[in-house]
Formats: structure tokens, C-alpha cells, sequence
């Protein structure tokens, strides 16, 4: 059964940047996403500091505080509470987690950790599922990509995105879901982890190029047209309390497009960026072990009577 979620956007007030730090909430999905997350991922870096191995205090920066905390700013604070009054704070969540949170998450490699802190058996079940034929098919690129650049246009013209306003569990889902897919495209081309579908970096950075116009032409296409997303809805909220300080839903609609189209190229100038360095720095370590190698035939050969 689907739960109205207007009733209780009715009594927020004007939307205002201080929001988004100070107006926090508890949704139960993305809370416990992010508690079981966060300390399982503590949990494996404690194992790994006592028995005296190392773990880069990046990668724990980096899954802890850029991946989860993105995932709880934009699920659980101000911008959590009016995704569903304003189209346009809804968009900056978006952004958020098919981007930002899936990048995070690939640098923090979480599945490396695992697989040197879990015990013998569960090791090996994790070893099954990255060489399963499941895990190769979705981390095909070429598919990845199709369904990273697909799953926008479903949700914001389909039914889909009006059953997320409708629904506090589709909305959660919804949530979930431009996590799971923002990481099936990006984890195999910026990730540490090993995993299925690793291509060579020509091809990682042009897959990274090419998702550029679509974010762009769907947010030109937003911008562009005239038909409401999710116009029920919004415009059910219109003539309620909060009228006197919504914006046109149209306005809105046109300004939530902008921030899609402008963040998408922002936060894929990023990826080109971590992409770019992790090539320069594969390429200097290859030509490292190459000169050891050369160095090692050398004195082989001069050894050579």
C-alpha cells in the first residue's frame, strides 16, 4: 500500500541552505544503510590494526566520511526532509548519490578490506560471488553504462518517480537504488577493489567522457519542457501551507534541470581528474617494475660467464 508522504512536508518551513546542516531526520533505510556500513567497514580496519597490518587512512577517509556522510547528508538532513517538496533540492540528493557516493565508496575499497579480515569461509563466498558469471554480466561496461545512463530518464518519465512521492519505501528504494547503480558503472573504472569488468584506462576515460551529454541532454530536457514531473504532487503542496513560500512548480522544475546539467559535467570533471591520476600512477609503477626487471636481466647477464 503506498503512504502519502504530504502530510508531513505540510508543516515544513521555508527552505533555506542552513536547513540542509540543521533540519535532520531518521528514515529507516538509508540509517541502518549507513550505521552497518560505517561499522562493518571500522570493523575491518580494527582486525587489520590489531594483528599489525596497515590500511591507508584515505581509503577510511574516503568510505567513512566522503562516501557515507554524502550518503547521510543527502538522505537524512535538510536535503533528506524537502526531496520531496522541491524538485530542485530533490536533484542535488540525486547528484549526490549516483555520483559522489559511488565514487567515494569505489576509492575507500571496501571488498579489498574484506577480503583480508574475514575469516576462511565467508572469504571463499565472497570469492565466489565476484567470479560468478552474475557479477560479470553486471559489471560488463558496456552495460553498466547503458544502465547508468538509462535509469534517469526511467524514473523521471516513467510512473516510477511519482510512486516515490507517493511511497516512503519507494522513496527509500529510490535512494538505494542510484547508489547501486551509480556503483555498478563507476567501482570497476575508479575503484582499487578487484573486481569483474576492469578495462584498460583509455577505455575507462572514455566511458567517463561519454556520460557527460547524457546528464546534460536530460537536464536540458527537463529544463525544456512544459508537462510537470511529479505535477500531482507538487502542485497538491501549492495549495496547502506552504504555499506562501514554494516557488512555481514549473520554476522549480526548469531550476532542478540546471542543477543536474551543470552538477553532472562539475562532478564529471572529478571523475576525469581521480581517473587521470590513477592512470599517470599505474603507468609510473609499471615502468618502475619494468626497470627492476631490466636491472635484474642485467646482472643476470653479467653474471653470465
Amino acid at each position: 500500500m503506498l503512504l502519502p508522504l504530504s502530510a508531513d512536508l505540510e508543516v515544513l518551513p521555508r527552505f533555506t541552505l542552513g536547513r540542509v546542516l540543521t533540519d535532520w531526520g531518521i528514515d529507516p533505510i538509508p540509517f541502518i544503510v549507513v550505521v552497518w556500513g560505517t561499522g562493518l567497514y571500522a570493523l575491518g580496519v580494527v582486525v587489520l590494526h590489531r594483528r599489525g597490518d596497515r590500511w591507508p587512512v584515505g581509503r577510511t577517509l574516503a568510505f567513512v566520511g566522503l562516501g557515507m556522510g554524502s550518503f547521510a547528508l543527502a538522505t537524512l538532513s535538510g536535503l533528506g526532509r524537502y526531496d520531496t517538496t522541491l524538485l530542485s533540492v530533490h536533484m542535488v540528493q540525486h547528484m549526490v548519490l549516483s555520483m559522489v557516493v559511488p565514487l567515494a565508496l569505489a576509492l575507500g575499497a571496501p571488498i579489498t578490506l574484506a577480503l583480508r579480515t574475514l575469516p576462511a569461509t565467508p572469504r571463499g563466498w565472497l570469492l565466489a560471488v565476484l567470479h560468478s558469471r552474475v557479477a560479470k554480466v553486471l559489471a560488463f561496461p558496456p552495460l553498466a553504462f547503458v544502465l547508468y545512463v538509462a535509469s534517469p530518464w526511467a524514473l523521471y518519465f516513467s510512473p516510477w518517480y511519482d510512486a516515490s512521492l507517493a511511497s516512503s519505501y519507494v522513496h527509500q528504494m529510490m535512494h538505494v537504488h542510484l547508489v547501486l547503480v551509480g556503483t555498478l558503472f563507476f567501482w570497476p573504472l575508479m575503484g582499487i577493489d578487484p573486481l569483474p569488468g576492469r578495462v584498460g584506462y583509455p577505455f575507462r576515460v572514455l566511458l567517463t567522457i561519454m556520460t557527460l551529454p547524457f546528464h546534460a541532454f536530460l537536464g536540458v530536457t527537463i529544463m525544456g519542457q512544459s508537462t510537470l514531473i511529479g505535477e500531482e504532487h507538487y502542485l497538491a503542496l501549492r495549495e496547502g501551507p506552504m504555499a506562501s513560500w514554494l516557488p512555481p512548480a514549473l520554476e522549480d522544475q526548469h531550476l532542478a534541470g540546471g542543477i543536474l546539467w551543470a552538477s553532472g559535467d562539475l562532478v564529471g570533471v572529478l571523475f576525469f581528474a581521480v581517473l587521470f591520476t590513477q592512470w599517470v600512477r599505474s603507468s609510473m609503477k609499471e615502468a618502475s617494475r619494468e626497470d627492476r626487471r631490466l636491472d635484474l636481466a642485467e646482472r643476470r647477464g653479467a653474471r653470465t660467464p
